[in-house]
Parts: structure tokens; sequence; C-alpha cells
């Protein structure tokens, strides 16, 4: 079944807000491809760079800044016509100019605030996104409406000609900015083809009663591009234990929110299961999408390891997903995976694996782990030279959770120790607090891995982030050069520009700050 455009956009809206579907508009990767939808392609071709890698939203940041950039060049000249020509110029000139002023200093303003707005995300709340189409309309206008009163007054043409190629550049660069605003936030992070709905509520007044129902009926083998079957698992508690199997491809879950629907189980090591078998929460489907869920393991710390969500599905997205344990929480097992502002809490190798993940704008909560024990936010489990897996943690929160901020306890919390020989951990522009101790990261056992493994820290802040004291292993590194860790971005380490606008999930493909 195919659901209409304004059906599946109902849909979307009322059990997933933060993501919009569109019908009509996938972004493209190329610089041709993104030229196309402004009105004027040629001109953006020669403004924006010939990067196949970069998104729609990279260039719409670039797009933004060059119109500020203009907008700041225009005003300085207007000024000093004012200021160098006022005894010799008509007064109707002088008011000419002094609109101009208005006009050019009131852009200033609204590309700055543009520029703030989507400097720190992708989606935008409707509200926001119209201001963004508002402000941006304004500044097309108000060039225009500079050059006319100036070409209005006989006596202002000379300043109108000197003014007219900048303010024509200056309007064209406003205009690429609106459509690619227009297009890439309006939509959320791209078209979301939507199959069929399903919804899980145990009160019977769903299709299904429990999860694993919804799971069990969904279709088997789902080729990639042909859409979703969404599970919508309305706000309670499920105490199941879900394992989603490689046939079960493209399912895309949506819960009411963090702690509104929670999936929650106590499967540990101290109770005898593996590992690998205690997980909450285990999915190996291609392309499996999950929003606003919490995943839960209430084992506890005297459990030892304890996992919430298992994940070995390529191309894998969860979206605004919190994910709750103490030891092992989260099992990023292998394959692509992309987590988008997640709430990850736990103690010891609380985000471990050896899968090719990116971590973006998500919050790494340690707890209070039992007494003489000390946290270890990542464990990555890197065992050939030649795989193309690691943890790359990009814009995120290094945070103590609640009852760690408030325990009296001495508690030491690193960024990460070496599971296995090539451990590939790197933290960029993240905001680290003070519970991170000084050396930063710690040896798994004596000095295994500590040549072979690459750990790295780029531009990131906070009194947990200096790096004067940290281990000085021969695989540590700090990186003071994007270029140097750009690899490690969205758009390259996993591809994402491939397979994320299709999930409608939010990303950002390189850098925020570089």
């Amino acid at each position: 079944m195919s659901i209409s455009t304004f059906s599946l956009f109902l849909i979307i809206h009322s059990i997933m807000s933060p993501i919009h579907a569109s019908s009509s508009f996938s972004k493209p990767t190329s610089s041709d491809g993104l030229c196309d939808i402004t009105p004027y392609p040629d001109f953006c071709n020669s403004e924006m760079p010939q990067n196949k890698s970069t998104n729609i939203y990279d260039y719409g940041r670039l797009s933004i800044q060059k119109s500020l950039s203009t907008s700041q060049v225009i005003l300085s000249a207007i000024n000093r016509y004012l200021h160098s020509g006022s005894s010799s110029q008509s007064q109707t000139t002088i008011f000419a100019l002094q609109d101009c002023k208005i006009l050019l200093s009131s852009n200033v303003d609204l590309l700055s605030s543009v520029a703030g707005i989507i400097k720190d995300r992708d989606a935008l709340q409707s509200s926001q996104y119209d201001d963004l189409e508002t402000w941006l309309s304004a500044t097309i206008t108000s060039k225009q409406t500079c050059l006319e009163g100036l070409y209005a007054v006989s006596s202002a043409w000379a300043i109108a000609n000197g003014l007219s190629p900048s303010l024509a550049n200056g309007t064209m660069l406003c205009s690429v900015s609106l459509a690619l605003v227009k297009h890439g936030w309006q939509s959320g992070g791209g078209s979301v083809n939507i199959t069929k709905v399903v919804v899980v509520n145990p009160d019977g007044s769903g299709n299904y009663t429990t999860i694993n129902d919804a799971i069990s009926a969904a279709p088997n083998n789902t080729q990639a591009g042909r859409g979703y079957y969404l599970i919508h698992v309305v706000a309670g508690v499920y105490q199941e234990y879900i394992s989603i199997a490689s046939n079960k491809k493209y399912l895309m879950m949506v819960g009411d929110g963090i702690n509104q629907t929670i999936i929650t189980g106590n499967h540990s090591v101290g109770d005898g299961w593996t590992t690998f078998n205690s997980a909450t929460f285990a999915v190996v489907a291609q392309g499996f999408v999950a929003v606003n869920l919490t995943f839960r393991n209430t084992a506890g710390a005297a459990k030892y390891q304890a996992v919430a969500v298992r994940n070995g599905a390529d191309l894998s997205t969860f979206y605004n997903c919190s994910f709750e344990g103490y030891q092992d929480t989260l099992y990023t097992h292998s394959m692509r995976q992309f987590y988008r502002e997640c709430d990850i809490y736990g103690t010891i190798d609380y985000i471990f694996g050896n899968a090719a993940v990116v971590f973006q704008l998500c919050n790494m909560y340690s707890r209070l782990p039992l007494q003489g024990q000390f946290n270890t936010i990542t464990a990555q489990g890197k065992t050939d030279i030649n795989q193309n897996t690691g943890t790359s943690i990009l814009d995120c929160n290094i945070l103590a959770a609640t009852d760690l901020s408030l325990s009296n306890a001495t508690v030491q919390t690193y960024l990460g120790r070496p599971w296995k020989n090539y451990s590939t951990t790197v933290y960029m522009e993240s905001f680290m607090d003070s519970l991170i101790n000084p050396a930063g990261w710690a040896a798994w056992s004596g000095d295994f891995a500590l040549s072979t493994l690459y750990y790295a820290e780029y531009n990131n802040s906070g009194p947990g982030s200096n790096t004067a004291n940290r281990v000085t292993w021969p695989g540590y590194h700090v990186i003071t050069s994007a270029s140097a860790v750009v690899n490690f971005t969205v758009s390259i380490f996993i591809s994402g520009d491939f397979w994320l606008p299709a999930t409608g999930v939010p990303y950002i493909g390189g850098f925020l700050y570089a």
C-alpha cells in the first residue's frame, strides 16, 4: 500500500514530530544537483565548492555565510559613500543611501540570526522554519529596495551603478540560501516513504498488543527504497525481549518519546546470560530506524555485563532515543550505524563493539559504579588493521548522571579503553565536563594495544577536555586540523549522504565548527 503525501505527513507529524515527510525532494549529494534546485544554478555552482560528499546542510550553511559576508561588504561601501561624500551629494542621494544603510543593517542582523539557528540543528520546528523563510525572503527584498531607491534619484545613478554588481550578487546569494533552506530544513532530513503503519497498544485498541507480534507481521526482505513498515509503539512500559532478525528489513519503530515508550528487561551475565544474549533489544535487520524510544536493562551494576541494545544492523539509525544500563549498555556490534540526539547511560564500557558508528549531538551520562570501580565510556573492538570500523563521537556532551554528580564518592571516568588490538575512537567538537580524568584514557591490561590503537581528540571544549596531562601512548593523538579527522564525519565514515536522507533523520555531514 502506498500512503498519500498528505496522509503521510499527518501520520509522521502526529507520532514523530521532529521528522517531516516530503514526497518530492530527496537531497542530492553533488554540487550540480544541489544547485539545480535554486533559481540561479550557474551562479550557485560558481560559488559552491565542487565536493560530492557535501550535503544540502553544508551548502546551506556556506551560502548563508557568503550572504552575510556580502551584506557586510555592501554595508561598509554604503557607509563610505555617506561619510566621504556627504558635503558634495544632494540631500535626496543622502536620503537614498541612508535608506540603504537601514536595509543592509537589517540584512546583516537577519542573516546572523539565520546562521545561528542552522548552525546547531538540521531539523527545525515549524515556527523556526517559518522564521528562516521569512527572514531570507526579507533580505532579498531589502537589497532590491536599496537598489531601486538609488536608481530613483538621478544624482545617485553613479553610486547605484557602483553598488549594483554587489547588490545583484548578494540578492542571488540570498535566493540560493532561501532555496537550500526551503528544500533542506523544511523536510527535516529527506523524504520518508512509508508503506504501512501499524499501532502497538497493550489495551487492544491498536493492531497489536505486543511489539514482537507487530514485528512478526512485518513483511520479509523489503528492498532498499521500497519504503518503511512503521510500527508506532504507544506510551507504556513493554517488558519484552525483542530480536529483529535479518529478514525484517527497513522497519521504522516510533515511540511517543523518551521515558514515555519504554522497552525494558533485566538479563545479565550475573544471572547466567552471555553478554551477547543479555540484550533487552537486539536488531540485525538492515535499514532499521528507531525514534522516540527508551531501551532499558535494569539488572544493575552488581550483575556485571547487561546490554540494553545490541545493534548489528547495517544502515541503522537511532534518533531521540535513550539507552539505560550500567556495564555494557549499548553494544554497537557491527555494520554502519548512526545515533542522533540520543542519551546513553552507563558505567563500564557502556558504548562498546566494532561497528562503524557515529554519535552526533548525543549525551553520554556516566553513572555511579560499584565501590572501587571506575567508568569507561567506550571500549572499541577493532581486531584487524584493515577493518573500516571505529567509534566517532561528534558534537556530543560528556556528562555525569545525577547519581554520580550528587555522590561524594571519588570515581575516575575515562573516555575509553582498548578492548581489542586496533581499538579506534575519536572525540570531536564535544563538550567534556569535569568528570573526565586528566589522563583521558585508561589501559586495558598493561601495555596491550597502546601502540596499535588509534585514539584522537579534536577541538573539544569543557573542563574535561584539557589535553595537557593526557596519556602519552604511541596510538594517542591530539588533533589540531580538521583534515586529519574528516574521515570520521558522517558523510565519509559511514557514507551517510547516501542513506540517511531516506530515513528523515537530520544529520550534519561534516563539522559544525571547523
